[in-house]
């Protein structure tokens, strides 16, 4: 069987308040045709990216709703994960080409996988395939009761064609795909329904939950982070994409005007991510010799609170990605009222439109010129977060992301309907008082 990742429980009802009335109330609605279905979602890592922070919060919504969901991870070695981060940088356009020993890797772990997954006792009306690692698994499982759903969170606009070529004939057996934004679908396609849905941040969760602001100064102190000094920062995996050494380039080239401003790197190393390691050891290296920078990670005890912290205290925060699926701690940031300097990449001009939230960039000396004025006009940046804020509750939080995901399914589940249940829930569990 695939191991099952153990979540809370959420109640919708507690997004009262702080996400719109009216996406609460039209979630009401659907849930209502969709309760007694059953759900999985299947990815290759339960921490470390943004992928399992969206399905930690947005799973226990799920079964809140009266959807009985699961959290499903797939087996797989390193040799394997070697193979899945080729695809994923092939798929956003690196060059090269798969041997045939690497497609034989994938083949044979993706058939590994369907077998566990067919030993899965449940029932499911609908299966979601997150990314790249598990995607041919529609067409080897030999499911097709279920309705499947590919979550694609990269951008897929331009791929290397020898990587997609080798890839697309196995999504011939999904019911729909999902895309973060139209530019990312890629070309020929074989799937007839399309979406597109922004990603979302929890409000709630403990990454974005609202910390006293002594007991911030008191985490970041505690990992090394001195509050009087100023602050930049950037969060996110150590991945080449989204350039940690052109952050450090721009810090290098602000640090002569402001002497004593400070820099974090902060990231999780995940196992399903080889090259993380490798672009995390040169991050290391390449700044050890600059006691202002601090380089941080889940090693040194570095989570969610931390994390919470830093961009809530940090006087800009950077997401300085080449390429970019979305780049959800823009809006963790925004969340916090911090502006955000962001790469002109992905979902990042989406978060920060003109006027709002931050500055977008090109290149290292455009991002240092942004860094350099809105540290310099507290003002300024103070006013690009408020907007940013109320632009990330409008059309970023989780209620939000729910709603497209059971409108999927409620269109899904019409053309072809869903079997009968037996008994279900006669009130949907935790919305009283919704």
């Amino acid at each position: 069987m695939l191991d099952v990742v153990d979540v809370g429980k959420q109640s919708l009802a507690m997004y009262r308040g702080v996400a719109p009335d009216a996406q609460l109330d039209e979630l009401l609605h659907l849930a209502e045709r969709l309760r007694g279905a059953r759900c999985m979602h299947i990815n290759a890592t339960p921490y470390g990216g943004g992928v399992s922070e969206v399905l930690r919060s947005l799973v226990p919504l799920y079964n809140d709703v009266g959807i009985a969901t699961d959290w499903k991870l797939i087996h797989g070695d390193e040799s394997f994960f070697q193979v899945t981060k080729r695809v994923h940088n092939g798929l956003q356009g690196a060059p090269g080409a798969l041997t045939e020993s690497e497609k034989a890797i994938y083949l044979a772990n993706a058939q590994l996988n369907a077998r566990r997954l067919v030993s899965d006792s449940e029932d499911y009306d609908f299966i979601f395939v997150h990314d790249p690692q598990p995607a041919i698994l529609a067409a080897v499982s030999g499911l097709r009761d279920a309705r499947w759903i590919w979550r694609c969170h990269i951008d897929t606009s331009h791929p290397n064609p020898s990587y997609w070529e080798f890839l697309a004939p196995y999504l011939r057996e999904y019911d729909a795909a999902i895309f973060t934004l139209p530019e990312f679908i890629p070309p020929s396609l074989p799937i007839r329904e399309v979406r597109v849905h922004a990603p979302a941040i929890d409000p709630l969760s403990p990454k974005n939950h609202p910390l006293p602001r002594q007991l911030a100064r008191d985490v970041l102190e505690w990992v090394g982070v001195r509050t009087h000094r100023p602050l930049v920062c950037q969060v996110g995996r150590f991945d080449r994409w989204k350039d940690p050494m052109g952050v450090v380039h721009a810090y290098q080239r602000v640090r002569p005007h402001i002497p004593d401003l400070q820099l974090a790197l902060v990231g999780s190393l995940a196992f399903d991510d080889p090259e993380g390691w490798s672009v995390y050891e040169e991050v290391r290296e390449a700044t050890a010799h600059d006691g202002l920078i601090h380089v941080l990670t889940n090693l040194v005890g570095v989570g969610n609170i931390e994390v919470n912290a830093l961009q809530a205290l940090s006087d800009v925060v950077v997401q300085k990605s080449l390429r970019e699926g979305f780049g959800l701690v823009v809006s963790e940031a925004l969340w916090k009222g911090t502006p955000v300097v962001g790469g002109r990449a992905g979902g990042i001009p989406l978060q920060l439109p003109d006027g709002i939230g931050g500055v977008l960039v090109d290149t290292v000396e455009e991002c240092a010129e942004a860094l350099l004025r809105l540290l310099r006009m507290p003002e300024e940046a103070r006013l690009l977060g408020e907007r940013g804020r109320e632009n990330v509750r409008q059309q970023f939080l989780m209620p939000r992301l729910l709603l497209d995901h059971l409108r999927l399914l409620d269109a899904l589940a019409t053309s072809r309907p869903l079997p009968a249940r037996g008994l279900v829930p006669t009130s949907l569990p935790g919305l009283t008082g919704v």
